[in-house]
């Protein structure tokens, strides 16, 4: 009799595991030390997202802050201090991470609902607390939120988070700044690391 399912994504959770050991990738779920969790969600399969109503954004307009109780941030266990070279420092990089809108598309509206967001989607953009950029989780709904954009766009156009994500990343890749710290910032109050950094 073949094994049951249950024991065959056990195994599999243990092979996971034992790789990610091997590689040298902190454990999911495991913390990185700067009160952020790593996360390892699938970037091609879409996640489930808190329940309609039960997130509350802190602020108002560009400068909202999501609710910490459903995006705290979550960050990719490949990028770690010493990967910064070969991962978020590295040109493109980000590219070969982001899930594609197939899958966050679907994620936005489910996130929309949990905030209790009812106007367009396009006054949203579905944000990663912690940048890619700065080595956050790619597709954890704990690292993504719908964070209220810009009325309109005209011409070269960057809402004030990813602006102060630039600055992190240049300060980080130029040994200014811990990637620790950088994640700790952005997660915690962008805004107020807006106003020092941005």
């Amino acid at each position: 009799m073949p094994d049951s399912p249950h024991r065959a994504l056990g195994v599999c959770a243990l092979l996971l595991l034992a790789a990610a050991a091997l590689a040298g990738a902190p454990a999911q779920g495991r913390s990185a030390g700067n009160g952020l969790a790593y996360g390892n969600a699938a970037a091609d399969v879409p996640q489930r997202q808190p329940p309609p109503g039960s997130c509350r954004s802190r602020g108002s307009g560009v400068s909202a802050l999501p609710d910490p109780r459903c995006t705290p941030g979550a960050l990719n266990p490949a990028v770690t201090q010493g990967t910064i070279a070969q991962t978020i420092c590295r040109a493109g990089w980000t590219a070969t991470v982001r899930p594609p809108e197939s899958i966050t598309e679907r994620e936005k509206f489910a996130s929309m609902r949990a905030y209790g967001d009812g106007e367009r989607a396009s006054a949203f953009e579905y944000d990663h607390l912690v940048a890619l950029e700065l080595g956050g989780a790619a597709n954890d709904p704990r690292n993504l939120w719908p964070e209220p954009d810009y009325a309109q766009r005209a011409g070269f156009y960057l809402n004030p988070k990813d602006r102060l994500e630039r600055v992190l990343k240049r300060l980080v890749c130029s040994g200014q700044m811990t990637l620790s710290r950088a994640q700790r910032l952005i997660a915690s109050d962008w805004v107020a690391a807006f106003a020092r950094f941005g």
